[in-house]
């Protein structure tokens, strides 16, 4: 086996989605905790004077408790390298996470156990879904009342036709949370609560389904009801079928407290046997293998000042194929010129390290100067393009608008990074850059989002002026007729960056209407 193979078999590459509160970030930190990459688990709600969390580092979700961007977080665990993927959870920055699950190789769909399905699971699951992601599940918050877990799951089934393989169970004595049953090992696992509150690693005891003693420890009625549990479960339980599992059509289960640690580390040793090495990769010239020789990776985030001292600009490129190393030239698709990739580095969060290779699955973080955008294309291999990443059609539309008009560079500046970075997408009322600057977002947290990092990082204090859109979509056709279109009642016409000009409608009823009426344009709700 060749060292090539051998890196890609060592390889997870995942992420995590939820619906938000449902313990995301508490669940990916505990993950680092039981990796090893940690050794103080920090609060996502923490006290400002507190520790907290390692994935958000920006003050703004120190400060609110939210994941609005999303990090990458690498460690080592028993011999593997895992690449999580952290999404914000928060629906307003929902194209933030979709480009980030178009980098991973699987999913975790993290639940709360009093809510199940919520309607930000149902969203994302249906983008892992559309990709036939394989996706692991996680049941969070077992240490409260909840749900019956059989009715839970069953749940995840009706609504998501997703059929459910638990391959850990909760043992629960009245309200108590105790541990878990691992059915693979047919093991009972009974933690510990700590006084830490779930910043170190939970204590464990292993025993056996039949030991006697385990009966005393957890009380009759929590026994019985687990044997009875296991039972039915064996009995008529979803069957788990590798091929599924790999189609996205069965989920490996498991429940557990991310705030107290409980089931946390045996979910995370059976997600490494089970999750996906890196995966081929449709191209223009047919799927690229992971072990194919030549270099091939895609950017699929932008983030600017990441360290605020320097004011750097840094381009996450997911591996795809071949060996990266520090340094080498590759070829620039979309521009077709040569571009060298100096000082690489790999993350957790906030924290760089450089690093002289990287390999399928992994994610650098490469120096760039303007040159990158999302979804380019790096080849050590000629010409071939992996499928692009769409941008969509903002919901929510603003002027922005400053008080100190010698502030406008700086304004232009940052509105044109950080509509690089996907955070917001910027319109002009006239083509080629009109004086009055529009930005347009998915939710309006990311208004929020922008005039904060506007002040932080630029030093632009502006205000916005909400407009009355609620609907909007690329058009293509003759000039006369887009400017035809433009001048009816509830409509107006914008171009993006590109130039690309943009209809905006006061609603769908206006919208509807258009679509109706019009032959000569075409409408879509992704940018051609």
């Amino acid at each position: 086996m060749s060292r090539l193979e051998e890196e890609v078999r060592r390889r997870r590459t995942f992420a995590i989605i939820s619906h938000p509160d449902a313990g995301k970030t508490t669940l990916t930190e505990k993950l680092l905790l039981y990796g090893g990459a940690i050794h103080l688990a920090g609060s996502v709600k923490a006290r400002r004077s507190a520790r907290h969390a390692t994935s958000d580092w920006m003050k703004m979700e120190q400060e609110r408790g939210i994941s609005v961007t999303s990090s990458v977080l690498q460690f080592e665990y028993e011999g593997a390298q895992l690449n999580l993927l952290d999404t914000p959870g928060h629906a307003d920055f929902s194209e933030d996470t979709y480009r980030t699950l178009i980098a991973a190789d699987s999913a975790v769909m993290l639940l709360d156990n009093r809510k199940g399905v919520e309607e930000r699971t149902r969203q994302l699951f249906e983008v892992c879904h559309r990709r036939r992601t394989p996706i692991f599940t996680f049941v969070n918050k077992c240490d409260r009342a909840g749900m019956e877990p059989l009715q839970l799951l069953d749940d995840v089934e009706r609504d998501l036709g997703l059929k459910c393989f638990p391959i850990t169970w909760p043992i629960v004595d009245g309200a108590h949370f105790l541990g878990v049953y691992h059915r693979e090992l047919q093991q009972i696992l009974l933690f510990e609560k700590g006084e830490d509150h779930g910043q170190r690693r939970a204590a464990v005891r292993v025993s056996s389904l039949d030991d006697a003693a385990v009966a005393d420890a957890i009380g009759e009625g929590a026994w019985n009801r687990l044997h009875e549990e296991i039972e039915l479960l064996e009995l008529a339980g979803t069957p788990f079928s590798p091929e599924g599992f790999f189609s996205g059509e069965v989920s490996p289960t498991y429940f557990g407290s991310a705030l107290t640690n409980f089931g946390v580390e045996p979910f995370l040793a059976s997600f490494l046997k089970l999750a996906p090495t890196p995966r081929p990769r449709d191209s223009t010239i047919g799927p690229i293998q992971p072990e194919d020789e030549y270099f091939t990776a895609f950017v699929f985030k932008i983030q600017a000042n990441m360290d605020p001292k320097h004011r750097d600009r840094i381009a996450f490129v997911r591996v795809c194929s071949g060996h990266f190393e520090a340094g080498m030239t590759v070829n620039h698709v979309r521009t077709g010129k040569s571009l060298r990739l100096a000082a690489p580095t790999q993350f957790l969060a906030r924290e760089r390290t450089l690093v002289e290779e990287a390999w399928p699955g992994d994610v650098v973080g490469i120096h760039d100067r303007g040159s990158l955008r999302i979804g380019d294309t790096l080849s050590s291999n000629g010409v071939l393009e992996f499928s692009g990443i769409p941008r969509f059609s903002p919901e929510h539309f603003a002027r922005v608008r400053i008080g100190d008009p010698l502030r406008r560079k700086q304004l232009d500046t940052g509105l044109k990074q950080l509509s690089e970075e996907g955070a917001a997408q910027v319109f002009f009322s006239d083509s080629g850059a009109g004086p009055a600057p529009i930005v347009g977002a998915v939710g309006m947290l990311q208004f929020d989002v922008l005039l904060h990092r506007l002040e932080s990082e630029y030093g632009v204090a502006a205000k916005l002026d909400f407009l009355p859109y609620k609907v909007a979509r690329w058009v293509e056709g003759p000039a006369a007729d887009i400017e035809r279109l433009a001048r009816g009642i509830g409509r107006s016409l914008v171009y993006d960056s590109k130039d690309r000009p943009l209809m905006l409608f006061e609603s769908e009823w206006t919208l509807r209407t258009a679509l109706e009426k019009e032959d000569a344009v075409r409408f879509h709700d992704i940018a051609p």
